[in-house]
């Protein structure tokens, strides 16, 4: 954890906050915190700063926060990503909050199982606990957006070519496509399949809202392996 995050619930004040959950145990266990020590903070959907702990007890902690830097900047990106299994779901929510993803869509395609769409991990309480250790990660205090679709076809036709508009659009699919740009300031589009790949009639669709294949090369990616090395080449 290289930011504490703070929830509203632990205010008690304009600038003081007390924790009792995981946030406590890791002051305790990994930070060894002591009364007077300094720690950095964010406010979930706020600014980030820093606590002063002013008490520490087995069961709870105080502290005095200030709150005066803004949270990085996130990247010009809108991810279209069809859903992942279950348990790899969990890493890719941590991965694109680590990485500065202000929106995901997440899609249904062809080669998405329908069981997958009935996991807990899912429910917005557990997106928004893999979201938050994103955060933890990068020192971020800003949620992504995760917008679920479930339906392909009429999310891709009625509201993909709007929020690919003014984008550069792309879909990463391994083939004989030009290779990922590099190093863009340009806001981008990109979807992201499943890991057996799009269909033609899915790339087809999509590429009728705006989005244009690209690749990483010959090797076939996991999922969260492909979110991570086309939003590092990309940006």
């Amino acid at each position: 954890m290289n930011l504490l995050l703070l929830e509203e619930a632990d205010f008690i004040g304009p600038d003081r906050v007390v924790l009792s959950d995981r946030r406590l145990t890791h002051m305790q266990e990994v930070h060894r915190s002591a009364v007077g020590d300094s720690l950095r903070v964010g406010r979930i959907g706020g600014l980030m700063g820093t606590a002063q702990v002013l008490r520490l007890e087995a069961r709870e902690a105080e502290l005095q926060v200030t709150l005066d830097q803004p949270p990085p900047a996130k990247l010009p990106l809108t991810l279209v990503l069809a859903l992942p299994r279950p348990k790899m779901l969990r890493r890719v929510f941590q991965t694109v909050a680590t990485m500065g993803v202000p929106r995901v869509v997440l899609v249904n395609s062809y080669r998405v199982e329908k069981s997958f769409w009935q996991t807990p991990f899912l429910e917005p309480e557990a997106i928004r606990e893999q979201l938050i250790l994103g955060l933890e990660q990068a020192r971020d205090s800003v949620l992504p957006d995760i917008i679920i679709e479930k339906r392909f076809k009429p999310f891709v036709e009625d509201r993909l070519p709007a929020i690919a508009n003014g984008t550069l659009g792309l879909v990463g699919h391994p083939g004989n496509h030009p290779p990922c740009p590099r190093a863009l300031t340009e806001p981008v589009t990109l979807a992201i399949g499943p890991e057996g790949g799009w269909i033609p009639y899915e790339i087809d669709l999509l590429g009728k809202a705006g989005l244009q294949p690209v690749q990483l090369g010959e090797r076939i990616l996991r999922v969260e392996t492909a979110v991570t090395a086309l939003l590092a080449r990309l940006f």
